[in-house]
């Protein structure tokens, strides 16, 4: 019995081939699975980063106000769904194995960009996204459970990196490829875009290899299930984790959420939005590509430290700046703050979720479910609070990175102290 099959991670390396293992299906470790996940993560960001340069035209569409951030629900509800669904994907990837709730997960996420597609009123829109977010949460949990079936610390660590700056690829292009599609067709284009790229990715996530052996598999029995999440719970560290992931997830639901509104009614530069977004989705993608290339030589807890210092410090010199200037820094500045508090915060994300991940290698559909769900719908709750109290100017946007910032910092910190202990 090989390391794998008996589901104890794995500390090794990308597996240097064709990919191909027995029966045509990809080895475990070689590039294109770890692009497949990649891929089948990116699905959620292409969920919500196509549709942001639609807003304007779903709001004309729907008789709301120019300024209306009733849209925002659109991004909301998605996120919800994501999150409600975690736990169920985490708790059947542990009992059937990862292949079957990928593969399951991804038939709903289709089903639902066809039902926003279909939608007559902005209502079905928001259910239809809010079933869309369910489904994409079976491609998250497995894609995450995949990688610490296979790799466990700083070379999970490093995976999640790699995987992450593909995931990024597709801020970097979406907003310009949704620009570009509404362009040539009406804004449903982009639900119908999404439904299309979910059956492709389906079809290529039949060649994924199952991780999970047969006797590592956990039931279904309320006590088993309870007792999983009890253990994940209490598990070192944990709660603390949890809690930087919320506050690190509700300002970039928020950053999603509003970001568009703030490049149009407060700087008038609605036609530069796509440029904007990819621009910092570059920033964020570079910076993973970094962390990968280091975090085995500095040290997760370490780097992961560093990166959240930078973040405070650049945090505190935007809302700062915006305060001073009655929350209309210039678009520049604005933009310059911007730069290395995404950067960082696209490399934090991963890297907390892989530090929460450690302790957790027989528990890893559960526990990768459990971090998912608290951090999502927590923090998109939260991240529609933050959207509420826009007032036109980006003072409350900026305040809220500052707080998520300190908040995350002391929760990271304390998160490894526990792990230690």
């Amino acid at each position: 019995m090989t390391a794998l099959d008996a589901n104890v991670p794995v500390e090794c390396e990308p597996a240097r081939s064709n990919g191909r293992g027995i029966g045509g299906r990809l080895v475990p470790g070689s590039t294109e699975f770890t692009c497949l996940l990649a891929a089948a993560m990116a699905s959620a960001a292409l969920s919500i980063d196509t549709l942001l340069p639609a807003l304007d035209d779903i709001r004309s569409s729907f008789n709301l106000a120019s300024d209306s951030s009733e849209t925002a629900a659109l991004i909301t509800m998605f996120m919800l769904g994501n999150g409600v669904a975690l736990l169920p994907a985490g708790i059947l990837a542990d009992r059937f194995g990862r292949r079957v709730v990928l593969w399951a997960g991804f038939a709903l996420y289709i089903l639902g960009a066809v039902g926003a597609a279909l939608s007559p009123s902005l209502g079905w829109m928001l259910v239809s996204r809010f079933v869309w977010g369910l489904g994409a949460a079976g491609p998250r949990v497995t894609a995450t459970a995949m990688v610490r079936d296979v790799y466990a610390g700083e070379k999970m660590a490093k995976q999640m990196s790699f995987m992450m700056a593909v995931f990024m690829l597709v801020p970097v292009i979406a907003p310009t490829l949704g620009s570009g599609l509404i362009a040539v067709a009406p804004w449903r284009i982009v639900f119908w875009f999404c439904a299309v790229g979910g059956v492709l990715t389906l079809l290529w996530a039949t060649r994924l290899p199952e991780t999970l052996s047969v006797e590592n598999r956990r039931g279904l029995g309320i006590r088993e299930v309870g007792a999983g999440a009890r253990n994940v719970l209490r598990t070192p560290g944990t709660a603390w984790y949890v809690l930087s992931l919320v506050m690190l997830f509700a300002v970039f639901i928020s950053y999603l959420g509003t970001s568009e509104l703030i490049v149009d009614e407060i700087y008038g530069k609605a036609k530069w939005f796509p440029l904007f977004f990819s621009g910092l989705a570059v920033a964020m993608g570079i910076v993973m590509v970094i962390n990968g290339r280091i975090v085995e030589r500095v040290g997760l807890d370490r780097l992961t430290r560093m990166l959240l210092v930078a973040y405070l410090v650049s945090a505190a010199g935007l809302a700062a700046w915006s305060i001073a200037t009655d929350g209309r820094p210039s678009f520049w500045v604005f933009t310059g703050f911007l730069v290395p508090i995404l950067a960082a915060h696209g490399v934090l994300i991963p890297n907390i979720n892989s530090a929460a991940m450690r302790p957790l290698g027989e528990m890893a559909g559960i526990g990768s479910a459990i971090l998912g769900m608290s951090a999502t719908i927590l923090g998109s709750l939260l991240g529609n609070r933050i959207d509420a109290m826009f007032d036109g100017s980006t003072t409350p946007f900026c305040v809220a990175f500052l707080i998520s910032g300190i908040v995350a910092l002391a929760a990271t910190t304390q998160g490894a102290k526990s792990q230690r202990c």
